[in-house]
């Protein structure tokens, strides 16, 4: 279930069902662009997904689009991408801009991203620029605004994701000290036309903080990100450059950029990957419940607590009453990270798996009913926080391995060390990247076999 999921959103499965081309139009949904239009295409992007959604796009145009000549249709371009995301692509260079597992901008991103901005400011009226834009952007695609460090850029986003900012939150203060969020890209683009391809990895697709928005008008304000500073770090324990930098801009706000040639596709999203694993349970002759979260759900272990809750419901049912053994959910809940003295190594999935698993164990469940239930949350990325696996598992094998190793839940739950804890009974759940990135993906299963239908 969780498998297909992923699949349904691989970015170039998305670009190559969603974009065609031919000798007179590119279409996208409703949009259509006129061949006679461009000359060329430059292509541009960042995310988890850019590498995959670059491939696909520079196979719909190798496919249908010559030039005037008969030659191959020109296009340049460069995509900031993770490690282990390389694709060899004529004419777009893709650039690993930031080590596998580790979320945060680095030299190379910025160097990668000043190349990025380079390409679209010397895009002329017959070019046609194409964004591709993926969860993971923010990291990726980074140019700090001037007096503002790129350690400065990091000492802020760490403290916000440590003590539990939600996306927004972190998108809203990272746009303003950013010359390409907020905008910023779309500002620098000199090309008759520009179009941007989204796969949305923050609940409800706001297009504005989706990698930070590098394409769109910002709607937020530096005043926004003060007061999410003033709510997350009241002490000003941050660098004050950060906060005069903020002040200034809240004095003497940017000017509106024009939209007015730019059109922009959310392509992918959390729901479309929810709904494939539930077409999976359907064909695998479960009766499924599946739900979307359209805001952050908050804390990761109330997430996980919760789960279990609804585990044990579908347990204690009557299957030939009630025969709902699937809850499919998606979302992106927060963790308030231990101190750096004390923690481990592990995301938000792997410490909403424990959670799950500690309330499970105050709910004193039989033999018999550990033996049919399974919980798992993952990262449809591949990566949960700092570390090679997308998240984790419970079922009744591991809960015996757990048993048997006398491990501590609580004391792995209180170090953020999910991941040391899941590695050693076999419950780490390890996809590599993926090449999309669409927020969570959870699952609680419970077995009535008397009552399944036959499984193909």
């Amino acid at each position: 279930m969780f498998s297909h999921g992923v699949e349904a959103v691989l970015g170039d499965r998305l670009i190559i069902d969603s974009v065609s081309l031919d000798e007179t139009a590119m279409l996208i949904a409703d949009h259509a662009i006129r061949r006679d239009s461009f000359d060329r295409i430059v292509v541009v992007g960042a995310g988890k997904a850019s590498a995959a959604m670059a491939a696909g796009l520079s196979e719909v145009i190798r496919t249908n689009l010559t030039s005037a000549n008969g030659e191959d249709f020109p296009v340049i371009g460069h995509v900031n991408v993770p490690e282990g995301c390389h694709r060899d692509l004529p004419g777009i260079t893709i650039q690993e801009a930031r080590p596998a597992g580790v979320n945060e901008p680095t030299v190379a991103a910025i160097q990668g991203t000043d190349r990025i901005l380079q390409l679209v400011a010397d895009a002329g009226p017959r070019d046609l620029v194409i964004g591709l834009i993926s969860g993971g952007g923010s990291a990726l695609l980074c140019r700090p605004s001037p007096g503002i460090s790129l350690d400065d850029k990091l000492t802020v986003t760490r403290w916000l994701s440590s003590h539990g900012a939600d996306i927004v939150a972190l998108n809203t203060v990272r746009k303003h000290l950013s010359e390409v969020k907020g905008g910023g890209l779309l500002r620098a683009n000199q090309a008759g036309q520009f179009l941007t391809l989204v796969l949305s990895d923050v609940l409800g697709d706001p297009l504005d903080l989706i990698a930070s928005g590098p394409t769109v008008p910002d709607t937020s304000t530096a005043t926004d990100a003060l007061t999410v500073l003033d709510q997350f770090d009241p002490d000003h324990q941050l660098p004050a450059v950060v906060r005069e930098h903020l002040q200034r801009a809240a004095e003497h706000p940017a000017p509106s950029i024009d939209a007015s040639e730019h059109s922009t596709f959310v392509l992918g999203n959390n729901a479309v990957a929810v709904d494939a694993a539930g077409i999976t349970a359907e064909a695998l002759g479960y009766n499924h419940v599946m739900h979307c979260h359209r805001q952050s759900e908050g804390d990761a272990e109330a997430v996980g607590r919760h789960l279990a809750d609804l585990t044990l419901t579908m347990l204690q049912a009557d299957p030939a009453v009630h025969r709902q053994d699937t809850f499919l959910s998606g979302g992106e809940p927060t963790v308030s990270l231990a101190d750096a003295s004390i923690r481990g190594v592990g995301g938000r999935n792997g410490q909403l798996v424990l959670a799950a698993y500690a309330r499970l164990l105050e709910l004193n469940l039989s033999d018999d009913q550990w033996s049919r239930l399974a919980i798992l949350s993952g990262g449809t990325d591949g990566e949960d926080g700092p570390s090679d696996a997308a998240g984790g598992m419970i079922d009744g094998s591991i809960h015996r391995r757990i048993v048997e190793l006398g491990l501590d839940v609580h004391d792995a739950l209180g170090r953020n060390d999910s991941h040391s804890f899941l590695r050693q009974v076999g419950g780490l759940l390890l996809t590599g990247p993926t090449g999309t990135n669409v927020c969570d993906i959870r699952i609680a299963l419970v077995d009535h076999p008397k009552h399944r239908r036959h499984q193909p």
